[in-house]
């Protein structure tokens, strides 16, 4: 498997600066989040983006996604949600990303309601599914907010059926949801495009720790991933952006990453 980290973790800071951060610490990608705060935002010019693909590969280190800020199952309008996908996705073509997140959003306050949130999901993916193809970059719905665990997702990913619409595994939401690393993988196996990994106090105190310091079943779900031979990527996102008090993230990567080895070492 294959290590990152998510630029949530070092909230707007030069892309020059993140690309040293990954090659001090020994990442091998990194997440970008796409966010007009950011260094990386759709409204980049085509000559800004051609910079930004030219810098990741000068430096050696992957661009794994773009974590933009969709929300499919929300109410409203269809075309407004399937344009801002869009522009996601023609970012990502650009700047050679394979993956864009997006969150389901929907309100789910009863099973109506999630039926109802799921099929507004799975019809703005699918369409927005044939532009995917075309751009050659996957769609993620990540485990969050209305719909947290595996199953929760797999009621969209079933609807859509598309191949370039697949899921991101965020394991704080699946085990706040109450699901197992085990069922968690079992349901999203199939579409699954890579996982964030983090680490938090408790279900109450979701204020981001150094990896394995909480209480987030990392080992159970590293053992997971590596019984099935999975070889995809573990992200660590550190939620610095909306926890201004949390430690440095720099100071934390190494010890992250050699976390996360150790992990894979004793599930190999």
């Amino acid at each position: 498997m294959k290590l990152a980290f998510s630029t949530l973790g070092v909230p707007g800071l030069p892309l020059t600066d993140v690309l040293g951060l990954a090659t001090a610490h020994g990442y091998h990608g990194v997440e970008l989040r796409a966010h007009a705060e950011e260094p990386v935002h759709p409204g980049l010019t085509p000559e800004q983006r051609a910079d930004v693909a030219a810098e990741f590969k000068a430096a050696g280190v992957e661009i794994l996604g773009l974590a933009g800020y969709v929300r499919v199952a929300a109410p409203g309008e269809d075309n407004a949600v399937v344009e801002e996908i869009r522009a996601l996705l023609g970012l990502a073509r650009d700047i050679g990303a394979p993956f864009v997140r997006v969150f389901p959003g929907g309100s789910g306050e009863s099973p109506e309601g999630s039926g109802e949130a799921d099929a507004t999901a799975a019809r703005r993916l699918g369409t927005a599914a044939e532009y995917a193809a075309d751009v050659g970059v996957r769609i993620l719905l990540e485990t969050h907010d209305s719909h947290p665990t595996g199953a929760d997702a797999m009621r969209v990913l079933g609807l859509v059926g598309h191949r370039q619409v697949g899921a991101l595994w965020d394991v704080m939401h699946t085990w706040l949801g109450g699901e197992q690393p085990v069922d968690s993988f079992a349901a999203l196996s199939p579409h699954l495009g890579y996982v964030q990994v983090k680490d938090i106090a408790s279900a109450d105190d979701t204020a981001p720790l150094r990896l394995g310091a909480g209480v987030l079943p990392l080992t159970d779900v590293v053992e997971v991933l590596s019984r099935h031979s999975w070889d995809g990527w573990l992200c660590w996102e550190y939620e610095k952006r909306w926890y201004p008090e949390a430690a440095d993230f720099a100071e934390l990567l190494t010890p992250g990453r050699e976390h996360l080895a150790r992990l894979l070492n004793e599930s190999a």
